[in-house]
C-alpha cells in the first residue's frame, strides 16, 4: 500500500509534521486528523523527543500504540506548569486568520452580542498563543478563513504580542498549514508569508483563495512529497484507514 504518488493529504501530513522538527522534549498538541497523525509520524521519524499523550494522562513512547509503555503521567492540573513556560507546541485550527497570525474561534460577525454565528469561543487560544509555540492547520483555505481582520481575537498574532511586551516572551506561530500551501512569518514586521506551495497547485490559486496580501508571493518553494519511509508509516502504521482523505479528499496530487 506504500507505493505510489503522494496524495494531497499524505503531502499535507508531511508538511505538518515539519512543524515540530527542532522542537526537542515538548508536549506536542495535535488537533484534527491530519496534525494527530504529523505528530506520530514526527515522533517516529525526526523528533523522538515529542511528548504525545494517549487523550489522557500518560505520554507515551511509542505512538502507534504497539509495544508502548509510559515515559511520562502529566495529570491535567500539572499540563499548565508546562504551558506556562513554552514546553508545548500545539496545532490548532482557524475559523479566522489574519496576515499577522491572529485567530478566531470564537464567533462570526462585528456585532458581539448579536454574532451570525456563534462558535466554540475562544477556549485556551489566548493561553496557548501568548505561552508556548502555536502552529495552525486549515483543512480548506477559503477567503472565509483567511481574512484582512479577524471578528474575534481568540489567539494572539505578531502584532498583538508585540503590544504586550514580555508577558509575550514565549509568543512563537510557527507554520499555518493548508490544502493549499504552507506559510511562516519570516518577514521583517511577521506578516504571513507563503513558504511553500503544494505540488500541483499555483500561486495564484492561493491568492485568490486569501483575504489579504501575502508576502512571498514570488517563486515558492514546492512542498516536498514525504518520502518513501514516511509514506509507508502514513499508510501502513499510522493511518492504515485513510481517515486523512477525510479532511482533504484527494484521489491524487490534485
Amino acid at each position: 500500500m506504500s507505493g505510489g504518488v503522494a496524495t494531497r493529504a499524505e503531502i499535507c501530513v508531511a508538511a505538518c509534521a515539519e512543524a515540530w522538527r527542532g522542537d526537542g522534549e515538548v508536549i506536542a498538541s495535535p488537533m484534527g486528523i491530519v496534525p494527530a497523525v504529523a505528530a506520530r509520524l514526527a515522533k517516529l521519524t525526526f523528533a523522538p523527543g515529542l511528548l504525545l499523550s494517549d487523550g489522557d494522562a500518560d505520554y507515551l513512547t511509542d505512538p502507534t500504540g504497539a509495544d508502548s509503555h509510559v515515559e511520562a503521567h502529566i495529570p491535567y492540573r500539572q499540563l499548565f506548569d508546562h504551558v506556562w513556560h513554552g514546553s508545548r507546541h500545539v496545532m490548532m485550527g482557524a475559523s479566522q486568520l489574519d496576515k499577522f497570525g491572529n485567530q478566531n474561534i470564537s464567533a462570526i460577525g462585528a456585532d458581539h452580542a448579536r454574532p451570525k454565528a456563534q462558535l466554540i469561543g475562544v477556549r485556551g487560544a489566548p493561553g496557548n498563543t501568548i505561552n508556548h509555540p502555536t502552529s495552525y492547520w486549515i483543512a480548506n483555505h477559503s477567503p472565509k478563513v483567511f481574512v484582512e481582520r479577524v471578528d474575534v481575537v481568540s489567539g494572539v498574532g505578531f502584532d498583538r504580542a508585540k503590544a504586550v511586551g514580555k508577558a509575550a516572551r514565549f509568543h512563537g506561530l510557527r507554520r499555518v498549514v493548508t490544502n493549499l500551501a504552507v506559510f511562516d512569518f519570516a518577514t521583517p514586521d511577521h506578516r504571513m508569508r507563503i513558504r511553500s506551495v503544494h505540488p500541483g497547485v499555483s500561486v495564484d490559486e492561493v491568492v485568490a483563495a486569501t483575504g489579504f496580501v501575502l508576502a512571498g508571493t514570488d517563486n515558492p518553494d514546492v512542498t516536498p512529497e514525504p518520502d518513501a519511509e514516511a509514506l509507508y508509516l502514513i499508510r501502513d502504521v499510522l493511518d492504515p484507514g485513510n481517515a486523512r482523505e477525510r479532511e482533504v479528499p484527494s484521489a491524487g496530487r490534485g
